[in-house]
């Protein structure tokens, strides 16, 4: 880390035969900014982007993260470490229905988290992605000062040095605070991101180092570096990519500050091969094309393992998630392409139009030459085209290079989301731009700066107000937004006002009433949903479906399913809830026709054929329900319902015998599952097993004291086996937690009558009329 007192230093080395700072004006002496020593910049830095999120450590787990986290069984200690390196970020075998998104480190984390906690605590995971966002944002403050200055140590501490430090200090003040930033950290999910991003830097750091003088460590010699230095670089970027795929652009990054920084050399120029140029400068080309070497080995080396990893396939991705690169023809396609980009600039200039979920309609694809988005594409690169044209006019100036070098950062971290390589499974991603708002934000203090050199001083203190008016307009927005991911309703709904066209979005909203029990509001958000995207089958399938099963309008749940099965064949949960509906409906051939085509489809498919189950137990094909169950409890031995109705369907057909070696098995499993023991200890009775069943219902009842039909048949059990005085205490017990319960009376009346006692329920009568 740098710091000005500590560990890095504050003065200026003497580099490239230039004259200490110390001599000189420094750089960024326009910008009316503070100089701080860098363990002060550090803190308020910090202290700055942990503010900003900080009404986000309690949120609970929502969106991607209930599939990144609580249904991702990798996260659980339980399960084999190796299994993060075979599946994919969301828990899932690496096969051609993953998304091929492969984080093991980033899952390894979400392990310790849950190691930490005990359990899945969000606060806990919330609380690491904060301090995670801090931490970046004090390292961009190091790597800021060396992409404007080059990587200085002070010849007298060897220490180096914090260069430039207004323009860092700015550039990462403004990084902290900005409010695309937020599902980064609000979001679980986001922890890639942050993880990818802080080796991301600590590569480039090192990367910056090892082209120092290796005798010296005092300036760049182009024909010097250090070996060592660069592999550990090269290292941390391998360690970056595992944490996010972005990570692999760390290679780019450190390539152009080669060339502009460390060299000295026109980019430019280089791409037009002007051979003079480069044998005047020979010594440094053969130390150029070796450190050069190496990135391309890292490179090529992280492509064909991910390739390897992905099998040699890419994921498939619906038209739904991203629309914009299914287009016809190579020039609506390349406008659509250019439209994302323009709105991904637009986020960066204008935070206030966040959105959880930039897919399904929320931004219309582009068909014709007439439509007036197309402007946004002609004003971005009208202003794109004025930026580049500074880069190329003019001899290769401090100015230019910091020019160069922030336009790669914005640039190059954002190439695997551009959909020139590859196709990408969302329109707009938020998070995609946390890398890239670093080269946004050196633009912004670039131009201040130049800003500042041709005006007065009172319109200097104009450009400071603005500045400070600009971080509280961010810090309060990050607020705000990072208050939206506390719940999922509060995203949605924010989500929502700025893409009321997203049918995921109304979908969301609608699941989340439907579990609050608003069901005439949930199926008013699922009917806009169908309204907006007809095709979407999970609106069809088991949400609105199954409130219009639970209201009775059973014809027109089947007529959805029906048609969303028609859309998507392959969807297991739409022939599952099919079944269900057309068992309801008493269409049995059509409803076990609809069970076995889910089964089908699905390689899991315990659920599939426990639906199976129940309906053979309702046609009256025991045989057939028995195998059924027993497939579901090999497949899935901690399928409790499963192994409750293996028991209940074996006890109606009084197959006792059976059902103990069942359950049995069962709760070797599930130890002690109160259903379970429950409905063993039940056939224990019948089978005058008195032992073996007071066993399980002891235990049963010492982890469910409050249920009075365990006391209930514990007292039928000591009425069986004439202890009385036992059985009765058990009875009371029951009717204490049960008044006035039919079976409970009866059962104790014939006991009283048993034992003499006339009347027997009269002297348990208290005031009202209530038995105790």
């Amino acid at each position: 880390m740098m710091a000005s007192s500590g560990r890095w230093s504050s003065k200026s080395s003497k580099t490239d035969g230039h004259v200490s700072s110390d001599q000189q004006p420094e750089w960024d002496d326009a910008l009316p900014v503070p100089k701080l020593s860098f363990s002060v910049a550090s803190v308020l830095v910090f202290c700055l982007a942990v503010l900003c999120f900080a009404n986000s450590h309690d949120a609970g787990f929502v969106y991607d993260d209930t599939w990144a986290i609580i249904n991702n069984r990798d996260v659980l200690p339980e399960t084999p470490l190796t299994a993060i390196f075979a599946h994919d970020f969301w828990g899932q075998v690496l096969d051609g229905k993953s998304h091929m998104s492969y984080r093991p480190l980033t899952v390894m984390t979400y392990r310790w988290n849950y190691a930490w906690s005990g359990s899945l605590h969000p606060e806990g995971f919330h609380v690491v992605n904060i301090v995670l966002h801090g931490l970046v944002s004090v390292i961009f403050l190091a790597v800021f000062s060396v992409l404007m200055s080059g990587y200085q140590v002070d010849q007298e501490s060897a220490r180096p040095v914090f260069a430039s430090p207004r323009a860092a200090l700015l550039c990462a003040v403004l990084f902290a605070v900005h409010p695309i930033h937020t599902e980064s950290v609000a979001g679980v999910v986001g922890r890639a991101d942050l993880l990818c991003a802080l080796t991301f830097l600590l590569s480039f750091l090192l990367y910056a180092r090892a082209c120092l003088d290796s005798s010296y460590l005092v300036s760049y010699r182009p024909e010097s570096f250090s070996l060592v230095t660069v592999l550990a670089s090269m290292c941390l970027c391998v360690v970056s990519t595992f944490c996010k795929e972005q990570g692999i652009t760390v290679i780019g990054i450190c390539s152009v500050f080669d060339i502009v920084v460390v060299c000295r050399v026109d980019p430019f120029q280089l791409m037009s091969f002007k051979n003079h140029h480069i044998k005047s400068k020979q010594k440094w080309v053969l130390g150029l094309i070796k450190r050069h070497l190496v990135l391309l080995l890292t490179g090529v080396v992280l492509l064909i393992s991910r390739l390897w990893i992905m099998r040699s396939s890419t994921p498939n991705f619906s038209e739904d998630d991203n629309p914009h690169a299914m287009v016809e023809g190579t020039l609506m396609k390349m406008l659509n392409y250019n439209y994302i980009y323009a709105m991904n600039t637009w986020l960066l200039l204008n935070p206030w139009w966040l959105c959880c979920d930039w897919s399904m309609g929320c931004i219309p694809v582009i068909t014709s030459l007439a439509d007036p988005r197309i402007l946004a594409v002609i004003a971005l690169w009208t202003g794109f085209g004025a930026l580049f044209y500074g880069c190329y006019k003019g001899e290769l100036t401090r100015n230019r290079r910091i020019l160069i070098t922030s336009l790669a950062v914005l640039g190059i971290p954002f190439l695997p989301a551009s959909n020139l390589f590859f196709r990408v499974g969302f329109v707009i991603a938020e998070r995609i731009l946390y890398l890239s708002c670093a080269g946004f934000c050196m633009l912004v203090v670039l131009g201040a700066r130049q800003i500042c050199i041709h005006v007065h001083l009172t319109a200097k203190q104009f450009v400071s107000g603005v500045f400070m008016f600009l971080v509280l307009v961010f810090v309060l927005r990050s607020n705000e937004r990072s208050r939206e991911y506390r719940d999922e309703m509060a995203l949605f709904t924010s989500g929502v006002k700025v893409c009321p066209l997203n049918a995921k979005i109304h979908f969301n909203i609608a699941r989340l009433h439907k579990e609050n029990n608003n069901t005439d509001v949930a199926v008013d958000e699922f009917r806009v949903a169908l309204k907006l995207n007809a095709q979407y089958v999970c609106a069809m399938v088991s949400n609105l479906a199954s409130i219009l099963k639970d209201k009775d309008i059973l014809a027109e749940a089947e007529g959805l399913l029906e048609k969303a099965v028609s859309v998507s064949p392959d969807h297991v949960e739409t022939w599952m809830n099919l079944g269900v509906i057309q068992a309801e409906l008493d269409k049995t051939e059509s409803a076990d026709a609809s069970f076995r085509n889910a089964l089908l489809h699905c390689k899991v498919h315990t659920d599939c054929m426990y639906s199976l189950g129940n309906l053979y137990w309702h046609l009256g094909r025991h045989t057939q329900a028995i195998d059924a169950f027993h497939n579901v409890t090999q497949g899935a031995p901690t399928h409790t319902a499963a192994w409750v109705k293996f028991l209940q369907l074996l006890d109606v057909l009084e197959k006792y015998d059976h059902a103990i070696e069942v359950g049995e098995k069962a709760l070797a499993v599930l130890k002690y599952e109160p259903e379970l023991t429950f409905r063993l200890a039940n056939i224990y009775l019948k089978k005058e097993k008195y032992k073996e069943s007071e066993k399980l219902l002891l235990v049963a009842i010492k982890r469910d004291p409050q249920n009075p039909y365990l006391h209930l048949n514990l007292g039928v059990l000591y009425y069986r086996t004439g202890n009385n005085e036992k059985s009765e205490k058990a009875y009371l017990i029951a009717l204490k937690l049960a008044p006035n319960d039919p079976l409970i009376l009866k059962n104790l009346q014939a006991l009283h009558r048993k034992m003499g006692k006339i009347p027997p329920v009269s002297q348990l009568v208290m005031e009202d009329g209530k038995i105790i």
